[in-house]
């Protein structure tokens, strides 16, 4: 862990994989917490239906804050969703499959760290998928943005052609 938070209450809350910035004023937006009661769907499906890569959109905190890399990879890879994929080329019903994977992804993984369990992975980090094909490993992300390790199975994930006809390829 980099940073654990223990309350008096007997609760704590562990940080593993991230970076401090000091804020004088944070701004916490519920409707973009995917936990939340709060969270806003609508805007989050909004998101997903733009020509940007799902895997790019899936990270970004404005619409999905408390999904991280473990879960984007391992929802893709329950949702059948190759990671550079538009997400202005999948059908609605997909894209909606895979926010309704997120959510109740991110309350399993959630409950089980909450009862010292923890959740396997079924593609992250792995070098072969449960169906027994090799696993891609790429780092991935918006040109002038953060960049992640992904992996995702060609098999199960296969590419969506693009409007030209040719397979997604952004990196």
């Amino acid at each position: 862990p980099r940073l654990v938070l223990h309350f008096e209450s007997g609760g704590f809350l562990v940080f593993y994989n991230c970076r401090l910035h000091w804020c004088s004023s944070p701004l916490a937006n519920p409707a973009s917490d995917i936990l939340s009661v709060e969270f806003h769907r609508g805007r989050a499906l909004d998101a997903l239906r733009t020509p940007n890569p799902v895997c790019y959109t899936l990270l970004d905190q404005r619409y999905f804050s408390g999904l991280g890399n473990i879960i984007k990879n391992e929802v893709l890879y329950m949702a059948k969703i190759h990671p550079l994929a538009q997400g202005s080329l999948l059908a609605l019903s997909d894209l909606e499959r895979l926010l309704d994977i997120a959510i109740q992804f991110s309350s399993d993984w959630l409950q089980s760290k909450l009862h010292g369990r923890g959740l396997h992975p079924q593609i992250y980090q792995k070098e072969q998928c449960p169906f027994g094909h090799a696993v891609m490993k790429e780092t991935l992300g918006p040109l002038h943005g953060f960049k992640r390790l992904t992996w995702w199975c060609p098999q199960c994930q296969p590419a969506v052609p693009s409007e030209s006809g040719n397979p997604s390829q952004v990196t």
